[in-house]
């Protein structure tokens, strides 16, 4: 499993555990929700800066989005 698809899995995971949709985390993050569904769909990579966006939306360390599980 590459890195893309590890994000995509952590990232709908959070997003999830902190009862957020794809819009709303687009609106905090200041991206769009299209391309948040890119995201966690693992069809784009996203940019080290857009990562940090996401998490600080978040409110989590970039590395989590990034870390592999289990």
């Amino acid at each position: 499993m590459d890195l893309k698809e590890v994000m995509a899995i952590n990232l709908r995971r959070i997003r999830h555990d902190k009862q957020l949709t794809q819009e709303e985390l687009a609106d905090r993050a200041d991206l769009s929700a299209r391309y948040i569904g890119a995201i966690e769909r693992a069809d784009v990579s996203a940019s080290v800066t857009v990562l940090g966006q996401i998490a600080d939306a978040l409110g989590i360390e970039p590395a989590e989005l990034v870390t592999k599980s289990g």
